[in-house]
């Protein structure tokens, strides 16, 4: 009997998974100075920080929504709640997080890879982060990994105020105005001069409530000549209902310094994933950016690095899986401001069942920028004849002592290769899987083991649906 080679939806029942509403405190929908003020209240902010946020509201209200992607007509920040507080307090201690949301946890496998393999976790549930733990031999060494909120209230607050949003700024574009107003939760890292974090760091994003926004701040600091691998993953339910997502990352990598940052994005597709990452580098730093993106029903994600030192390094590798009502517009930004800086893009994109992935570039070289080294590749790889692969790379190269280059690749599914693997006893589905975890090869290296095999198993768990 010929094996079945469609199913009406993707079974990703480990990622729908859903909770009843308890929560503790929610905001009212929509976006006004009197919401951001209770957000403000709730979370204790000092004067600066209110201050902050209202103004950040009034540059939102002042931009406009950009006209260049892919079209968000279909979120309306009018029916957003900015705010979910989950009914509990964040915890050091795993068994005292309540129960649904640790079985939550517990099923997409956090805890058992904190046990495994990992310094320190955060996990965040709506609004908050509800536990948080950090290895005793790390902190020790002097790291300094904790929720934004106590940073902002604790000792390190003048550390935070430094650097808060100053990477990133609301001025950027209306989302990160709109996150400077209601941001909520994330995390704070600092690690000091000569410190080599050998474990990595982890923090995870679960949105659970319907119709709510994610707006989560995360802030690192790699000190001179110190290493930290830090992971980031994100996943949530699927509604019938707009969700939205607009956290913000800062990334301050010092001199010498290595900073690794791995991303799988998992969002649900009625996720509009708006999320902006930037990272500084002074003089003969490193930012790794490895990213992989599969959720969401639009996305507009671009992490940039600026190397502003002498010999500064930037290295993106990424990967995009657009399915079905998926219209993801990813890519990486590299401003060269410093001579003898380098920078390599390395990415991969998949779309099939009508699915849109654009790739954009943009790489600037200023004119003191002499001895610049910048590679961009991009290969694409459709499934069928209604999806869709773009690459739009811009370059802006004020010197003539610099090596830039481009290369973009787009391409089918090998019919021969699939007849082959059918001759040896696999499945048209699994044949066609096995392609493309081939072709994601070099991102899933790239990735700490758990993440590796999560990102494999949603390649599969994608292409069920796509043949037949």
């Amino acid at each position: 009997m010929k094996e079945k080679t469609y199913v009406e939806d993707i079974d990703r029942s480990i990622y729908d998974m859903k909770n009843d509403e308890k929560d503790a405190y929610k905001v009212k929908e929509g976006l006004t100075p009197e919401i951001v003020e209770q957000i403000s209240k709730e979370k204790h902010d000092p004067t600066w920080m209110q201050l902050f946020r209202l103004q950040s509201l009034q540059i939102y209200n002042e931009m406009e929504v950009p006209d260049w992607g892919p079209s968000i007509e279909g979120l309306n920040m009018d029916q957003i709640v900015t705010y979910v507080r989950p009914n509990t307090h964040m915890s050091a201690k795993w068994s005292d997080v309540p129960k649904d949301i640790k079985d939550t946890f517990e099923k997409l496998g956090i805890p058992k890879a904190e046990r495994k393999s990992l310094a320190g976790v955060g996990a965040q549930y709506d609004s908050e982060l509800v536990y948080h733990n950090v290895r005793q031999e790390v902190a020790e060494q002097g790291v300094v990994y904790t929720d934004m909120e106590s940073a902002l209230t604790g000792p390190y607050e003048d550390m935070v105020k430094k650097h808060f949003m100053k990477l990133v700024t609301p001025r950027d574009h209306k989302f990160a105005a709109l996150h400077g107003a209601v941001w909520s939760g994330g995390s704070f890292v600092y690690v000091p001069p000569g410190v080599s974090v050998t474990i990595p760091l982890q923090s995870y994003f679960r949105l659970n409530a319907p119709g709510a926004g994610q707006f989560e701040h995360t802030l690192i600091i790699v000190d001179e000549g110190a290493y930290l691998h830090f992971i980031e993953g994100c996943s949530a339910p699927k509604y019938n209902v707009a969700n939205l997502h607009a956290g913000c990352v800062e990334l301050y990598v010092g001199k010498n310094a290595t900073l690794r940052y791995s991303t799988i994005e998992n969002w649900s597709k009625n996720m509009y994933n708006l999320n902006t990452k930037r990272a500084k580098v002074e003089e003969g730093g490193t930012i790794q950016w490895v990213s992989g993106s599969f959720g969401s029903h639009v996305s507009y994600l671009y992490p940039m690095s600026v190397l502003n030192g002498v010999g500064a390094k930037s290295e993106f590798t990424g990967i995009t899986f657009a399915g079905k009502g998926q219209n993801l517009d990813t890519g990486t930004k590299v401003v060269h401001n410093a001579p003898k800086t380098s920078s390599y893009v390395n990415t991969k994109s998949i779309s099939k069942d009508g699915g849109i992935s654009t790739f954009r570039s943009s790489v600037v070289v200023n004119n003191k920028a002499k001895e610049t080294k910048s590679s961009v590749s991009c290969e694409s790889l459709m499934l069928d004849d209604i999806s869709r692969s773009d690459t739009i790379p811009a370059m802006d190269i004020r010197t003539k002592d610099a090596d830039v280059g481009h290369e973009a690749k787009i391409g089918k599914i090998s019919d021969d290769a699939v007849f082959y693997l059918m001759s040896r006893g696999i499945s048209e589905d699994d044949a066609r899987a096995m392609i493309v975890s081939g072709f994601a090869d070099n991102v899933s290296k790239e990735l700490p083991l758990e993440y590796a095999v999560e990102m494999n198993n949603l390649i599969h768990l994608e292409m069920k649906g796509s043949i037949g």
